[in-house]
């Protein structure tokens, strides 16, 4: 112990001197240093310790020491507390010595300074030992025992009280204290030092104080501010978990099975909590059920749930069973229903009371999602806590004009959360409190409307454009918020609120802002996943479908109201599950469709837009399949619902974008089952109906103005459409829908074929063709009466745009166009009509073209890229935007109509009239309908009639400019029927009846270079081809076009006067065909009335012929369609009894076929079987519907020698013919031997000139039957011999020549003449013979020819001629009957030629003829000369028949003359074809040998059909120049002039006929003898030419 720093040893040494005193002015320095308190403290103490620790070593001696501590003493107060410390150390640094002397020293140190320190200060310090050794006490182990017992005494003994009876007094004033009126100015401070006095006087247990202030506190909750501070104040003096713990025991004693936790002890442990006077997780603990017990009783709930939701859709059989459960389950119910309280719930409740969002919100996160919420009271704490939060936002926004509202007050506490003043601060709070609440949203309407009102005024606020940048991308995620929102929470609360109709309603004011793209997706999550989220979602999903059911099970059209109202109630909580139940159903049975849609009309705005939803997800069921399974029909669940969809848009207010948008996006992806939908849509909204099966009257109602086509257009009658279609209108304008609709499913139709043809059926791809095809012109027919100019020219781009860009096909692109320029041309006809006030009809007409070429002139020019520059020389574009611009509308007035429309208004007039019964304010309201109705009928009259004219003026201007026929007017023709009447005449029932209308106002026109003869034998001539490429609809259109032709030629076939009238002097009936231009054009030029007839006939026979063909093909195509042309043109064919019982047979043999095998095409065929059989009364026969007098034999032996076909010679003439067993035996066996002869040698010339063979007009089908007759002919032929012979009066043609009987004997003498000169020819004799037999019969001929003959000669010889010809022809028909009907297609040809009674030669001719066609037709197919040539043919046979007829009233010499001149012709002919004969032959020759040949040329013979360019021009070059195109005073003239210079006179026009006509007469007198033998080599060949005809047709 280093303690002589402080004390020197000096001075110790010199104590007695120095010492003593320096020590002491130490110790008064250092006591008068008052300065630092602490420091002097310690010096003196460390002072005395060395003073007192020299005298232990013995350096000092005690007695010194303690004078010396005396003197100390006094310089302070505590000197001898200090003194008593340091004895105190030393004592225990002594002890622990081994040195007794420094004990000792201690002792008697201590002993001496005894007077100095107090004994008590000494034993309170020192150790009991040394106090015994001291003197002190007696005995330190006494000492010790006594001091444990006051420390015990002191420190454990209680004297404070926790009990009231223990201390009643205290505790009384405590809680007089705490209970006291605190209104005045009492504090908590001041109570609480009362509180403390109080527990000191009374010695009250500080614990119990607390307990009891938690009691007073729960009696006065309106004092938080009173008895928050002083909790919090007093918790200072006890230990921080103190207050939690007491809360406990609090909780905890509430805890028994019965127990009921009070609120008031929930409440203050929620302020508490609040004002973060305890931590939850300290109080959680204490808190009963454990969370896993939540759990559990969460995952009981869910089981439940499931239980209730599989008995729901059980079938139970025995109901009393099911019952006494129920009842069984009620009491087992009542029993558990009291669980022991849940005191985390209560908790949480109090927490949102008193508006802590914090703690209630980490104690939701400790439970199951919306566990907590679905107790009611929770749920409604929470949403008090939302209205109190959002009231001020609501306030500002929110409430709806003119409504008051009851204002909330806030909450009175600083620490709730912070009122709403902005959207944005709604995020931070409100949608998070919501989102917790969920579907328990349902417990407080108020707030719900609430909430949704803000949503409301948020969209607003959203989608008005004023906000900046930063603010948009704030207001977009609020906005997704709000999404959230609706779908967690207030559509689930929609769904568990009891029908609340106004909610529903309340919130459709927000979704109708909402793009109805998030709407679907709201309500897809709704339906398909929001049910599952909760037990008592999944409850009520199935409660709904069993209410569903019962209500569905007893719906019915009679009890469509009550049902209704139940429907309503169900659909306003849960429209998903309803409306999905309900479309399953409808799927199923559609006869439901009326009664469901009927009822539907108590619904909310938002239930309608649920139903559209749903609508649109069945269609879009991915499960569903879309046709029926023999892939042949769409299925019927899908009809059902489009069905339904038209019906239900049409009577609700239901937005349509939805649906609409779909079916362009299936479009899109190349389906188009679902243009179904669109198709009913607009047919229910708009009133437009597309039905093939339209009448004639109500086709011409369509015709008339919007009116007429209301009332006499549609099935049904149509009637409020307007507000629907203005609905379908806006919804396809406001998503610019309109277009791109009628765009995709114009591509699409072209589509269907290729996207979903593939592996379909043929059937169901022509189905999806058609329902394409009908939707595309009912969508654009709706556009067109509901669009404005405006809305048309801003949405439709121009022609070539939609052909070029959109690839548009052109007949859809002139569809969508059409209107628009309609639309654009009365309006600025309009304008024009303003700006002038001209009244005369012909200002009018003037604007009105002015009007038109505005309009037009950018078409014209749009038009021309659309198709190649070389259309452009036939038809100019003017003429084919005209063509495809203008309607029925435009062309014709339906008077008929009109009249009938107002004639049934009358009617009704009437009938209202004459009913008793009706009210008559009722009556009167009727008749101003009716009265309305027809003035408005009679001013659209009016006002078309106007504009027909105007129309009919324009096209009478243009008309000149319309076809240039710069190649042909049969190329003409033949581009006006491919880019014209074709494509347009299928594209609906309208256009079919435009396009017949539009040929017959162009010929009405005199338009310039179009030959109306030839149009219409080009669509009758060949239909087989046409036919079979329809779809069933298009043959319908196409069926109605045909008949409305033949309406009209019928029309000129019935009167001459009509045909005079119509035809007689018109450009279109020119048979004479010039490239270019119309010279007016003489009588002998046109083609005259019996012709016509003739070629009528001919038509007739074509069709016939085709349909034959369609039917014996087999193929379901043609025979579906041709049957259903066949129907529509019923009315005008057939009317020749013959050709009306051909069809018959081959129908009924169709009806037998298919009656197993394709039950449609037997319905079909029964169907027409039926009607035909009807129609056989006004059937004629063919006698009456064409002469067929015998005088005209002269001309037809010439010019059928081709083959029919020519347009103006029927060639059934020929075919009756054979039908006529008339001629003589001698012929027959002359026919015989023919037809084993020249035959053959003709039959190649057949083969070689394809042209030929398609006019030859038999059908091949019909060979089996006629190979019989032939049969029966050669066998018969004998009996034929004698009857012929005895009664050849007895044949009409015989009666018809001579009808003075003098004939007679002059026939008689002609056949046997006859018969000697074709012996000649025709019996096998040796070349020589036979030549010889050619010369002499040549040579005189040869001499006539050059010179003029003799009058008596020349008589003689034409009388002969005369009477040769009818009988021979007559043969030669019959035996032409039979070869072409042993040959099928191309048998014709040979059967002209056989009919040829002119000596070899002339046969010969005609093949030259058919060769040089032949050449022409490869060579130069539009070359003019060709055209030329034909139609002089034509003129020619024609002009011929109406000589024949009038031949008979000539007089003798007259009708020599004309003999004389026959006859000449018919040499100066065999001539001709001597040397034509002689190329022919080579020619076969080369066929023969490679016969293969044969196969190509017919296949060019198709195609030429195909292309509908065998029309009657071509057919009529195979009639012989010879005839002549006069009339009989020119025919007379011409007698007299050399028939040989006539010859070549005609055929100078055509450069083939120049180059035959120059060889001399010996050359062909050569050629003739050639000829012969060349016949004889060649019959030989004959037999296998037939046999090769026979397979060639096959292969074709």
């Amino acid at each position: 112990m280093a303690a002589a720093g402080a004390l020197p040893a000096e001075w110790i040494k010199n104590w007695e001197k120095s010492g003593k005193s320096e020590f002491l002015q130490l110790c008064r320095t250092l006591s008068e240093n008052k300065s630092h308190e602490n420091v002097t403290f310690r010096d003196i103490q460390q002072a005395l310790y060395e003073l007192a620790n020299h005298v232990v070593k013995g350096n000092l001696k005690h007695d010194q020491a303690s004078n010396v501590l005396s003197d100390v003493i006094e310089f302070r107060d505590d000197m001898s507390s200090i003194l008593a410390d340091v004895f105190c150390i030393l004592d225990i640094e002594t002890s622990c010595l081994e040195e007794k002397s420094k004990r000792d020293h201690f002792t008697q140190l201590v002993l001496a300074c005894l007077y100095l320190v107090s004994d008590t200060v000494l034993k309170e310090r020192l150790d009991p030992e040394t106090l015994e050794s001291l003197g002190l006490i007696k005995q330190s182990q006494q000492f010790n025992q006594k001091s444990v017992k006051i420390k015990t005494k002191l420190f454990y003994k209680q004297q404070k009280f926790n009990l009231l009876r223990e201390e009643n007094e205290g505790y009384a004033k405590l809680i007089a204290e705490l209970g006291q009126d605190l209104s005045g100015n009492i504090t908590s401070d001041l109570i609480l030092e009362n509180i403390k006095s109080l527990i000191g006087c009374f010695n009250l247990d500080p614990n119990r104080v607390l307990d009891i202030i938690l009691e007073v506190y729960e009696c006065r909750p309106e004092y938080d501010e009173f008895f928050v501070p002083l909790i919090e104040s007093y918790m200072y003096m006890c230990e921080p978990q103190t207050l939690c713990h007491i809360l406990g025991f609090k909780f905890k004693f509430y805890q028994e099975p019965n127990g009921e936790t009070p609120s008031s002890l929930y409440r203050v442990a929620a302020v508490l909590l609040q004002h973060n006077l305890i931590d939850l997780e300290d109080l959680y603990v204490h808190l009963l059920p454990v969370d896993n017990a939540i759990l559990e009783e969460h995952k009981r709930e869910i089981v439940e749930a499931k239980q209730i939701v599989r008995k729901l859709t059980m079938v139970v059989l025995s109901s009393e069973k099911t019952e006494e459960k129920e009842k069984e389950k009620d009491k087992e119910e009542e029993k558990t229903e009291k669980p022991p309280d849940n005191q985390k719930l209560g908790l949480l409740e109090a927490l949102l009371k008193v508006g802590d969002w914090q703690h209630a919100q980490s104690i939701m996160d400790q439970m199951p999602p919306f566990y907590a919420t679905s107790h009611k009271p929770i749920a409604i704490a929470l949403c008090q806590l939302v209205h109190v939060t959002i009231e001020p936002l609501y306030r500002r926004v929110g409430v709806p004009k003119g409504a008051k509202g009851s204002p909330i007050s806030n909450l009175q506490n600083k620490r709730a959360p912070k009122q709403a003043e902005s959207f944005e601060d709604l995020r931070k709070e409100v949608f998070n409190m919501l989102c917790y609440l969920g579907p328990h949203l349902s417990h407080d309407p108020i707030l719900f409307a609430k909430v949704v009102r803000l949503g409301k005024a948020f969209m607003k606020e959203f989608q008005s454009d004023g906000n900046k940048q930063e603010d948009k991308e704030k207001m977009e995620i609020l906005f997704s918020c709000l999404l959230n929102i609706t779908d967690q929470v207030l559509l689930p609360s929609l769904t568990l609120m009891d029908c609340n109709a106004c909610m529903s309603e309340e919130l459709w004011g927000m979704f109708k802002t909402f793009p109805y793209q998030y709407r679907y997706r709201l309500y897809g999550q709704w339906k398909n996943e929001t049910y599952n989220s909760h037990p008592l979602l999944v409850k009520v999903k199935a409660q709904t479908i069993d209410r569903a059911k019962y209500i569905m099970k007893r719906l019915t059209k009679e009890n469509v109201k009550p049902s209704g109202r139940q429907i309503g109630k169900l659909s306003h909580s849960n429209p998903t599950i309803l409306f999905d139940y309900i479309l399953s159903q409808i799927q199923k049975y559609d006869n439901l469709i009326t009664p469901v849609v009927d009822s539907l009309k108590y619904l909310t705005s938002l239930n309608y837009d649920v139903l559209a939803y749903c609508i649109i997800e069945a269609l879009a069921n991915p499960e569903k399949e879309r046709m029926k399974h023999d892939d042949t029909t769409i299925s019927s669940w899908l009809q059902s619902l489009a069905s339904f969809c038209g019906a239900v848009f049409r009577k609700y207010p239901i937005e349509l974008a939805g649906l609409l948008q779909y079916v362009a996006n299936q479009l899109k992806a190349g389906k188009s089952f679902d243009l179904l939908i669109l198709k009913e849509v607009v047919q229910k909204m708009a009133g437009i109906e597309i039905t093939e099966e339209m009448t004639m009257e109500q086709l011409e109602a369509m015709t008339g103005g919007e009116q007429l086509k209301a009332e006499g257009g549609y099935f049904g009658q149509i009637r409020n459409t307007k507000k629907s279609s203005q609905r379908l209108k806006d919804a396809l304008l406001d998503h610019d829908l309109a277009l791109p609709l009628c765009l995709l499913m114009a591509q699409q139709r072209n589509g269907v074929i290729f996207q979903e043809g593939g592996e379909k059926h043929l059937k169901l791809v022509g189905k999806l063709y058609d329902q394409c095809h009908d939707t595309l012109v009912q969508f654009g027919g709706f556009l067109a009466s509901n669009l404005s100019t405006e809305d048309y020219i801003k949405r439709v781009p121009s022609i070539d745009v939609l052909c070029n860009e959109f690839h548009t096909p052109h007949d859809a692109a002139f569809f969508l166009s059409r209107p628009m320029y309609a639309h654009h041309i009365s309006s600025k006809y309009d304008e024009l009509k303003k700006a002038e006030k001209g009244n005369k009809q012909q200002h009018k007409v003037h604007k009105y073209i002015t009007s038109c070429e505005v309009v037009m002139a950018p078409v014209h020019d749009a038009v021309i890229s659309l198709h190649l520059p070389k259309v452009w020389d036939d038809i100019s574009p003017q003429f084919y935007a005209t063509f495809w611009s203008l309607t029925m509308y435009d062309l014709a007035v339906p008077h008929n109509s009109y009249d009938r429309e107002v004639n049934k208004l009358k009617v009704q007039m009437k009938a209202i009239d004459d009913n008793q019964e009706m009210p008559p304010n009722k009556k009167k309201k009727e008749k101003e309908r009716c009265t309305a109705l027809q003035d408005k009928l009679l001013e659209e009259e009016k006002k078309q009639l106007e504009h027909v004219q105007r129309v009919l003026q324009r096209l009478k201007l243009e008309k000149d400019n319309w076809l240039l026929a710069k190649s042909t007017k049969n190329e003409t023709i033949t581009k006006f029927l491919q880019l014209c009447i074709f494509p347009r005449c299928i594209f609906s029932a309208i256009d079919a009846v435009y396009c017949a209308h539009f040929v017959e106002l162009v010929h009405q026109q005199k338009t310039p270079n179009f030959s109306t003869l030839l149009c219409y034998d080009r669509v009758f001539s060949d239909i087989i081809y046409t036919v079979a490429s329809c779809t069933e609809n298009e043959a319908s259109r196409y069926g109605r076009f045909l008949c409305c032709m033949l309406e009209t030629v019928t029309r000129w076939h019935s009167d001459r006067n009509i045909y005079e009238k119509e035809c007689g002097n018109y450009p279109g009936f020119l048979t004479i065909l010039r490239a270019t231009g119309f010279d007016g054009g003489n009588k002998a030029d046109q083609l005259d009335y019996e012709n016509f007839r003739h070629v009528v006939h001919k038509w007739h026979y074509k069709l016939t012929k085709a349909s034959v063909h369609c039917l014996e093909t087999g193929e379901y195509t043609h025979i579906r369609n041709i049957l259903i042309v066949l129907t529509k043109i019923l009315p005008w064919y057939p009317k020749v009894l013959n050709l009306g019982q051909a069809l018959e047979r081959r129908v009924h043999k169709i009806c037998q076929e298919e009656k197993e095998k394709r039950p449609d095409l037997y319905a079909l065929a029964m169907g027409y079987s039926g009607q035909l059989k009807s129609r056989k009364p006004y059937m004629v026969p063919e006698n009456e519907f064409h002469h067929k007098d015998p005088p005209a034999r002269n001309a037809v032996a010439a010019t059928v020698q081709n083959g029919p076909g020519g347009a103006g010679l029927p060639a059934s003439l020929t075919i009756n013919a054979a039908k006529l067993e008339e001629s003589t035996a001698e012929e027959t066996d002359k026919l015989k031997e023919k037809t084993q002869g020249a035959v053959k040698v003709i039959n190649k010339a057949a083969n070689a000139t394809p042209k030929v063979t398609t006019s030859n007009g038999n059908s091949a089908s019909n060979s089996k039957i006629i190979k019989e007759k032939d049969d029966k002919e050669k066998s018969g032929k004998e009996k034929d011999k004698e009857k012929k012979e005895k009664t050849p009066a007895a044949i009409p043609e015989a009666k018809a020549l001579g009808k003075d009987g003098k004939d007679k004997p002059k026939e008689e003498r002609a056949n046997k003449d006859d018969k000697s000169r074709e012996t000649k020819e025709k019996t096998p004799k040796s070349d020589k013979e036979k030549e010889k037999a050619k010369k002499e019969e040549k040579t005189p001929k040869d001499e006539k020819s050059k010179t003029v003959v003799t009058n008596a000669e020349s008589k003689f010889a034409a009388e002969k001629e005369r009477e040769k010809e009818p009988s021979r022809e007559r043969d030669v028909a019959k035996d032409m009957k039979s070869k072409e009907n042993i040959k099928g297609g191309e048998k014709l040809s040979v059967a002209g030629s056989l009919k040829s009674p002119v000596p070899r030669s002339e046969t010969s001719e005609s093949e030259r003829e058919q060769k040089r066609r032949k050449v022409d037709t490869h060579s130069s197919p539009s070359h003019s000369s060709t055209v030329k040539d034909n139609l002089c043919e034509l003129k020619d046979s024609s002009a011929k028949h109406y000589i024949n007829h009038t031949t008979p009233a000539l007089s003798k010499s007259k009708e020599r003359e004309v003999d004389k001149k026959d006859l000449d012709k018919s040499r100066e002919r065999s001539r001709e074809r001597e040397k034509k004969d002689e190329k022919d032959r080579k020619d076969r020759k080369r066929d023969h040998s490679n016969s293969d040949r044969e196969v190509p040329q017919d296949s060019t013979k198709r195609r030429k059909e195909e292309n509908g360019t065998t029309g009657s021009s071509k057919h009529s070059k195979s009639e012989s120049p010879s005839d002549s195109p006069r009339s009989n005073e020119k025919e007379k003239e011409k007698n007299k002039s050399k028939s040989s210079g006539k010859e070549k006179g005609d055929s100078v026009k055509t450069e083939k006929m120049e180059k035959s006509s120059s060889g001399s007469k010996k050359e062909s007198r050569h050629d003739k003898e050639k000829t012969e033998k060349k016949e004889k080599r060649d019959s030989a060949g004959g037999k296998e030419e037939k046999k090769h005809h026979k397979s060639s047709d096959k292969h074709r």
